[in-house]
């Protein structure tokens, strides 16, 4: 079993952010740097502002899907300032 990483990444230049999960975060992140990923080329560069981690994949995947339910932002930003 692979273990698994769901993180948030913030825009530089939109403070957008970014919610992903992997299985390889060091990896991810260079992708995102050099713009690899179609849906975070045009707001880079981005900076990691929170990140768990987990035993398995799959549970860092459905962790992903739960923060991007949240209608509200209020609740990401505090989970990001805690």
């Amino acid at each position: 079993m692979k273990e698994g990483f769901f993180y948030i990444l913030q825009s530089e230049k939109t403070d957008g952010y970014y919610i992903g999960s992997c299985c390889d975060l060091t990896k991810r992140l260079s992708e995102h740097a050099r713009g690899h990923t179609q849906s975070t080329r045009k707001q880079k560069p981005w900076k990691l502002v929170y990140t768990e981690c987990y035993t398995k994949l799959e549970e860092a995947r459905a962790r992903e899907r739960e923060v991007k339910r949240w209608k509200s932002h209020n609740r990401m930003y505090k989970l990001i300032t805690r």
